[in-house]
């Protein structure tokens, strides 16, 4: 979830959106991904409200007993990064998994038609959607798919909904950023109760979206605020959320630093040894002032990721 696709006369600018060049290390499909953005016709929606860092949040352990191991859960998009992220980090606290996907060896469903939703979840004491589509259809699969895996959890008696989303999803007047925005409204007036997980953009997305640019010897960057955090702290924190119950509120989880495009691209380059231009690119109208003013940052979010993106290249190589 970095910034859209932007093409100019100079080319594919930096954070532009992955490139099948691109390390398969660095690769993300998953939430914490900004893929190129198509124009969609979806609404921009008003500001939601959101947990703040003052709320004990779901790092807190005493506002309810948690429940640590023997929960049967269901992963929508499971086989992406953050979702197998997110399957290893509850196995370990013991908790028994499922993988939700279109290639998953034994759960195969298909948000966009419903197919194999009923049989996937039934049994499960909690689905966390981690699914996510970049295409001009993605609210088939973010809107309408959180619909019909909703209506199939309430169906098999699921107890709780845990949706992950992007920070700011509001305030950005794209398309796919808008897309999100609404399927967190479905989630918020369906009859499942919920936790939205909203997280910053990825470090791994960062790294490789810079390494795609870098082919051309010059980096153009867009002006932009960014918070980017590891994707698996991210992952630590939803299976918290899954942990503690429905809170029926937006978790906010963000990196330790606010930084601009332009910083962030030269420790990557300080980082990695090398030799580029980077170009400065003035993205125009409201998507712009949106994200100069940091419309997909949080500066008090429930919970502060630890790791710097200089830490963690530092860790990646």
């Amino acid at each position: 979830m970095l910034t859209p696709a932007l093409r100019g006369s100079a080319g594919r600018t930096a954070l532009a959106g992955p490139d099948p060049s691109i390390p398969t290390r660095y690769r993300c499909c998953e939430v914490g991904i900004v893929p190129p953005q198509p124009r969609t016709s979806v609404p921009r929606t008003a500001s939601f409200p959101v947990s703040r860092g003052s709320d004990p949040g779901p790092m807190s352990h005493k506002r309810r007993l948690r429940r640590h191991y023997g929960m049967k859960v269901a992963i929508a998009g499971g086989t992406g990064t953050l979702g197998r992220q997110v399957a290893s980090e509850l196995q370990n606290r013991g908790h028994d998994i499922r993988i939700l996907s279109r290639n998953a060896p034994e759960y195969r469903v298909n948000l966009a038609t419903g197919e194999g939703l009923e049989d996937a979840v039934a049994g499960c004491e909690v689905v966390i959607d981690t699914s996510n589509n970049s295409s001009r259809n993605a609210a088939a699969t973010l809107v309408e798919g959180s619909r019909r895996l909703l209506s199939a959890a309430r169906a098999a008696g699921v107890a709780h909904h845990v949706c992950v989303s992007i920070v700011g999803c509001e305030r950005v007047p794209v398309g796919y950023f808008q897309v999100k925005a609404q399927q967190e409204e479905v989630v918020e007036h369906g009859q499942v109760p919920w936790t939205i997980v909203r997280a910053t953009q990825f470090h791994e997305y960062a790294a490789a979206t810079l390494e795609s640019a870098a082919r051309w010897r010059i980096i153009p960057v867009p002006q932009l605020k960014l918070q980017t955090v590891s994707s698996a702290e991210v992952a630590r924190v939803i299976a918290d959320a899954a942990e503690d119950g429905p809170r029926r509120t937006r978790v906010e989880v963000a990196g330790p630093e606010v930084t601009t495009a332009r910083e962030l691209a030269r420790t990557w380059r300080h980082a990695t040894g090398r030799s580029l231009a980077l170009v400065p690119v003035r993205l125009p109208g409201k998507l712009g002032r949106a994200l100069r003013t940091g419309a997909l940052t949080n500066a008090r979010p429930t919970v502060l990721g630890t790791q710097p993106f200089g830490a963690w290249l530092e860790a990646s190589t």
